[in-house]
């Protein structure tokens, strides 16, 4: 479920199938945090760049990672080619100095690629040591890469050197269980934790992080009621509070996370805003604004974002309503570095749609037609 599973089955089918770890600390740049009220140190001014993710074994999927620009203040998307080099790229991360691009190769020989993005020169490629990377994340410090294989269930590490390459793998955690299927791996605000959601076990895994070694230890699990199938985590800016979308029983929930023991507590399901009527939905991710006011879900299958608004320090969240996607099956969800615009990647009608966000009031609006793009699964505009 985290993924088509004609997706998979064809991927599957088209297969026969410098490292950093000694490096002294980099000092990181001041964290941007995507949608954060002037986020960006000066307006919007001129194109920036956005690079969309797809299958490339798909049927009419694309040909690599899609490379476009869009207006920060009207949201128009104009296509610039693709970046070859990379096979089925279904999920993209920047560096925290937005110098390299990382990627996913979502196969049964599962892989992470980074590209360079000054002359779209791909860097070079590691395995995952699993199958299906479906999900990546860069820690804060820019020294360490994150991923997670959805049909091996297991999440990986690799150390990034100073020229944003991938060195080779330094820790590999399969997660216990019948049926695991990691979906997603990110670094808590405490930058101490890593979490991974996996949504064939219906658990949360916490590990602290050897920063110097670049290796994970379990120290707690959080796990959702049977079938809840938990797809995607986000924090609130505060730190103490996370939302969790819950692909597998169409709900979400509020956690309480302890920044010191790394302890997550999953809260009570609560509505999708998809209003059951025969529809099958299936949340895909949830976003947080960068003040905490707001947080929106893409809805798969009801194909709606839907609204909330986050109350009581982050505790709390009141669903507010929801507005159609213009598209089919919204995969992936992103803000611009600003938190103007809300991108969401419609993978079943391969197209982009564009929101303008108030930030006072937390309303979507439409910001013209959809972007055409192949099997869009990953929108990541810089």
């Amino acid at each position: 479920m985290g993924w088509s599973r004609r997706d998979f089955l064809g991927l599957c089918a088209a297969l026969p199938a410098a490292s950093a770890c000694g490096a002294p600390r980099r000092s990181a740049p001041p964290e941007r945090r995507p949608g954060s009220p002037g986020g960006a140190s000066h307006g919007p001014s001129g194109p920036r760049p956005l690079y969309l993710g797809t299958y490339t074994s798909a049927e009419g999927g694309g040909s690599g990672i899609g490379v476009a620009s869009y207006d920060p203040v009207t949201g128009r998307i104009t296509g610039a080619g693709t970046l070859a080099g990379v096979a089925d790229p279904s999920y993209l991360a920047v560096h925290p100095d937005g110098r390299t691009l990382y990627a996913v190769s979502e196969r049964a020989d599962g892989a992470v690629s980074a590209v360079r993005l000054a002359d779209r020169r791909v860097l070079g490629s590691r395995s995952t040591g699993g199958a299906g990377p479906c999900h990546l994340s860069v820690h804060p410090d820019g020294r360490w890469l994150f991923s997670a294989d959805y049909a091996s269930g297991s999440v990986a590490v690799h150390p990034v050197d100073r020229s944003g390459a991938l060195g080779e793998r330094t820790d590999l955690v399969a997660h216990p269980g019948r049926d695991p299927h990691a979906h997603q791996i990110l670094t808590a605000p405490d930058g101490r934790h890593v979490l991974a959601v996996d949504l064939g076990t219906d658990t949360v895994h916490t590990y602290r992080l050897d920063e110097r070694r670049g290796t994970l230890t379990e120290v707690a699990r959080a796990r959702t009621r049977p079938g809840a199938g938990p797809r995607h985590l986000t924090f609130h800016p505060g730190g103490r509070y996370a939302y969790l979308a819950n692909e597998g029983d169409d709900t979400v929930a509020v956690c309480a996370y302890d920044p010191g023991s790394g302890r997550l507590d999953i809260g009570e399901p609560q509505s999708t805003g998809s209003g059951g009527g025969g529809v099958t939905n299936h949340p895909a991710q949830i976003l947080v604004t960068g003040d905490g006011r707001y947080a929106f879900l893409a809805n798969r299958g009801h194909n709606s974002l839907a609204r909330y608004a986050v109350e009581q320090d982050g505790a709390r969240l009141r669903l507010l309503g929801t507005v159609p996607v213009a598209g089919d099956f919204p995969r992936h969800i992103a803000f611009s570095p600003d938190g103007r615009l809300l991108f969401a990647a419609n993978q079943r009608s391969g197209t982009v749609s564009v929101f303008r966000v108030d930030r006072a009031g937390g309303a979507l609006r439409l910001a013209g037609e959809p972007f055409a793009s192949p099997v869009a699964v990953c929108a990541l505009p810089l």
